[in-house]
């Protein structure tokens, strides 16, 4: 993107408000993310145990390795993308080195223990729920800080091209 080294997001802003609908559709993922997470468990470990490992109360079988698999294939790939946009996207923001390499690293780590969290919990122990809970709760505030970094930066140039006199147009 040497659209934000060069300095151009200060003089593009059609490419500012494309990125920015690349944002928003971005966040509703996000949102759609969480739903999903919430239309299977909750926050409570016996919920995220039922939901791998099955629930006589509630008539379920445990996942199949054949399902888990052909999610985490999908998954690995999309979130590789989407992790990848996301993070190069802030990585070309005015915000400190410090930051984004926390924000990478936090995002990174959160994506794959959130996939991994799963595979724990139904093939080695049970008390991985808790490890699924956290690392899914990491990755959405991982999402959310960078796509509101993101942002806001745009924003930010948003408001500088608004400020810069323009030539006339001819």
């Amino acid at each position: 993107m040497r659209y934000f080294v060069t300095g151009e997001q200060y003089r593009k802003s059609l490419l500012n408000m494309l990125v920015l609908m690349f944002l928003g559709y971005i966040a509703l993922l996000w949102l759609s993310n969480g739903l999903m997470y919430f239309h299977h468990m909750d926050l409570s470990a016996k919920s995220v145990t039922d939901y791998y490992l099955g629930s006589e109360q509630q008539f379920t079988q445990p996942r199949s390795y054949q399902g888990m698999l052909e999610v985490s294939h999908f998954h690995l790939f999309a979130m590789g993308m989407l992790v990848l946009t996301l993070t190069h996207l802030m990585l070309m923001t005015e915000f400190s080195v410090r930051l984004k390499i926390w924000l990478s690293y936090a995002t990174y780590f959160s994506a794959l223990a959130d996939e991994a969290g799963g595979w724990l919990v139904r093939f080695v122990h049970p008390w991985f729920a808790y490890f699924k809970i956290a690392s899914f709760l990491l990755l959405e505030f991982s999402l959310a800080a960078l796509v509101v970094v993101v942002s806001l930066a745009l924003l930010k140039a948003r408001k500088h091209i608004n400020l810069t006199p323009r030539a006339p147009m001819l």
